[in-house]
């Protein structure tokens, strides 16, 4: 699978699950919705506060494993990068770019922008470095 597949992909399957490298070197796995921006990159939005956050400023390399939404018998995509965190105030386009890329127009931005304040959301970006399956089965 070549980087151009993986994003073909990624901008129609917008569910995976995002793993990131605790502190401890354990694995940390968590559900995300996973789009696509503008350069290509892989992007999850959540809050500053969480998990997977603090992993990635520790150590930022993050794999995504994405889906369609049948999951069983369908295609999916493995992507791998050094994640980059933007966070509010530079975050607040972004964050409107990964929503309208994922869900389409909301019924309203204010209201969205301020609760990407109030949620103190950050997007995460992944460079896709290295995409799989290669093969399948």
């Amino acid at each position: 699978m070549s980087p151009d597949e993986a994003r073909a992909f990624l901008r129609e399957n917008h569910r995976g699950v995002l793993v990131t490298r605790r502190a401890d070197g354990g694995v940390q796995t968590s559900p995300v919705t996973v789009g696509l921006d503008g350069d290509g990159m892989a992007v999850i939005s959540t809050r500053e506060t969480a998990y997977k956050v603090r992993n990635l400023r520790r150590d930022p390399t993050a794999v995504v494993c994405a889906f369609a939404d049948q999951f069983f018998g369908r295609p999916w995509v493995q992507v791998e990068g050094r994640a980059s965190i933007l966070s509010l105030p530079e975050a607040m386009e972004p964050l409107v770019e990964y929503y309208h890329s994922i869900s389409g127009e909301h019924p309203d931005w204010d209201e969205y922008r301020q609760a990407m304040e109030t949620q103190r959301r950050v997007l995460v970006r992944i460079p896709l470095e290295k995409v799989g399956p290669s093969r399948f089965g």
